[in-house]
């Protein structure tokens, strides 16, 4: 037996043309564990199987328990399984020397050395991935090609290149991505990737989701988005259903309530799309037995039994203490402006406890602005109104602003101060800068000059930054470095440039800085948010010198929930996580319980900030932190 719907869309065609499959949706929800299921059981059927991830923050190596990186890696122990993690940095290199190769014989030192720094651009690492990425899709020797994607906005922007990079070309024989001339040929060849992705006979596109607000409104966002590169969304996943037999207790019969009414929400906003329910398990997806039980639900339709048995006697309680007094100090100012940071895999619930954290800190007397660099964020849904691209009040709560980066917004602000550096040089000269100001670069360039302006915004005790996923935050914390190349073009914008480079240097040194910031790992206690965020770490450290300062740990169960042996099994897991992560972290934790329904709107942050900061309710058994009613900000 098989479940017929999806299996048509992964099901190779004739022997010579490869079938692609992509997996994506909001970061968290899925999407590997759905791709390494999937090439699993295509590989154990015979079909020799790619399987490809784009994400910056990769975790295949992890799943399949052995090194793989960015080449072409035989899966142990599994025939036809082939798999690669595209590193964006190896790409970038490849890119370059293949743009620059053919010309070593034909130009000299200097201008091979002037290409070069054109190809330091910022945007030279996304184009290359898509360059990387679509390499694999011009090649037959394989039945199917299968793509773990990283979280939606990245995936979206990496499918729109295509169409930036020919406007670019179009304007301008030398672009940030490579001389014109050396570029017609990848035309072609872009062009035709994307036929393939708009070809339902060659494409299938499967979005993974968990039963949660954020989880629906992003795969309805790029839905809309992808539609307008005339590429549909063909099947559902929703991952992580609970077992009606597990909810033996109110906590998580009123959880399953909500759940129900979230997947009648799904089943509303896509009714004619096929779907296919995951049930939660009582434990992580890890290990090829897994991977290949979870294949053989997906498309053979066999269900494992789940045998759901009552616990006697008290559930096991979790110790964790936490220092409320540095807690304190890590959180409120001390010196000027405390800017707070909350980061961390995608869907770890980092803008939940950011909005709580802004909430509470602004409900105790100080003026805190919290604004969203990640280009899918939800703020806006989380407090259930307009967030715009200047800080605006947040209706109906006293000292709390919010404010998201709008790209659009953000370029062209950037391009208006970078003509009117300009605006007094020759006409030649101004057409040259407005040329590469069209760039597929400036938009990056445009959002990160708004990211570095918040930190001389005046008039807040404490800015509060909801970022993107981690493999993105580091990307704009490192793109500096990457803009030499870009912005000493001549001396058109180097005034511009050397600004912009002194602010950066005075941005990193305040996040270095312990007693003006505080950078915050948020995850879940499983494998996965656990080892991304502690790598993040290491590399901020390693990159930047920015020291995490605190970790929160989202979704624990509390002694008063889960009667059962599923649920006694998810806590052990948790219980072994949290072990882990005090070794890895060394910091004090923030400890966030599972909730019975998401925290949407005023009163349910309030709660959670309460629960969260002050202790109110938290049935978890940990000392929580406590931001002492009588301390007032200094002013």
């Amino acid at each position: 037996m098989k479940n017929n719907g999806i299996y048509q869309l992964i099901e190779p065609g004739k022997k010579g043309e490869a079938k692609f499959v992509f997996f994506s949706g909001k970061g968290g929800v899925g999407k590997s564990t759905m791709s390494c299921t999937t090439a699993v059981w295509l590989a154990k059927k015979g079909y020799k199987t790619l399987l490809v991830t784009t994400d910056p923050a990769p975790n295949l190596s992890d799943i399949f328990t052995q090194e793989i990186g960015h080449k072409i890696t035989s899966i142990n122990n599994i025939e036809n399984l082939f798999a690669i993690e595209i590193n964006p940095d190896t790409a970038s290199e490849e890119y370059r020397e293949r743009i620059i190769a053919p010309m070593r014989e034909i130009l000299d030192e200097n201008n091979i050395q002037i290409i070069n720094e054109q190809l330091n651009s910022p945007c030279v690492e996304e184009v290359a991935a898509f360059d990387k990425f679509i390499e694999f899709m011009d090649d037959p020797q394989y039945d199917v090609v299968i793509f773990d994607t990283a979280p939606t906005g990245h995936t979206i922007r990496l499918l729109e290149l295509p169409g930036g990079w020919s406007t670019t070309l179009e304007k301008s024989a030398s672009t940030c991505i490579g001389p014109g001339a050396s570029l017609q040929g990848a035309k072609s060849r872009y062009e035709k990737a994307i036929s393939y992705l708009q070809n339902d006979a060659k494409t299938s596109f499967i979005f993974v989701l968990k039963p949660e607000s954020s989880s629906l409104l992003e795969t309805q966002r790029s839905s809309d988005e992808l539609s307008k590169l005339g590429i549909k969304i063909n099947f559902l996943i929703i991952n992580g259903i609970l077992p009606e037999e597990a909810c033996t207790d109110e906590f998580f019969k009123k959880k399953k309530e909500d759940e129900k009414k979230i997947v009648k929400k799904i089943n509303e906003t896509f009714p004619a799309m096929q779907k296919l329910f995951y049930l939660l398990r009582d434990s992580e997806v890890s290990g090829l037995e897994l991977l290949e039980a979870a294949g053989k639900f997906l498309y053979e339709a066999k269900i494992e039994d789940t045998k759901i048995e009552l616990l006697n006697g008290k559930v096991r309680e979790f110790q964790v203490m936490t220092d409320q007094k540095e807690l304190y100090y890590l959180l409120t100012p001390l010196n000027g402006t405390r800017y707070i940071f909350f980061t961390g895999k995608g869907g770890v619930g980092k803008s939940t406890i950011a909005c709580a954290a802004s909430l509470h800190l602004a409900e105790k007397g100080f003026r805190t602005l919290i604004l969203t660099t990640d280009p899918a964020s939800h703020l806006q849904n989380i407090f259930g109104q307009t967030v715009e691209h200047e800080p605006t009040r947040i209706t109906g709560v006293d000292n709390l602003y919010a404010a998201r980066i709008d790209q659009k917004k953000a370029l062209e602000e950037y391009k208006k101060r970078i003509l009117d550096i300009v605006k007094d040089n020759d006409g030649e000269t101004k057409k040259s800068v407005e040329e590469d100001l069209s760039s597929p670069c400036a938009q990056e360039m445009a959002a990160f000059e708004r990211f570095i302006n918040y930190f001389e915004l005046n008039g807040y005790d404490i800015i509060i930054f909801d970022t993107a996923p981690t493999g993105h935050t580091l990307r704009l914390l490192e793109l500096p470095s990457d803009w030499k190349g870009f912005i000493d073009l001549g001396d058109l914008t180097k005034k511009a440039s050397d600004e912009t480079k002194n602010k950066y240097a005075n941005v990193i040194e305040t996040m270095r800085n312990k007693e003006k910031s505080t950078f915050i790992f948020v995850m879940y206690p499983e494998y996965t948010p656990i080892i991304e965020a502690w790598r993040a770490s290491e590399e901020l450290k390693k990159q930047v010198k920015i020291e995490t300062t605190l970790v929160a740990v989202n979704y624990l169960l509390s002694q008063d929930s889960g009667n059962n042996k599923f649920f006694s099994n998810r806590r052990k897991q948790q219980e072994k996580y949290l072990s882990e992560i005090q070794q890895r972290f060394k910091t004090p934790m923030i400890i966030v319980p599972l909730l019975e329904c998401e925290p949407e709107g005023i009163d349910k942050l309030r709660e959670l900030g309460r629960t969260v900061f002050c202790g109110k309710k938290n049935r978890c058994k940990f000392t929580p932190i406590s931001l002492s009613d009588g301390i007032q900000p200094e002013r």
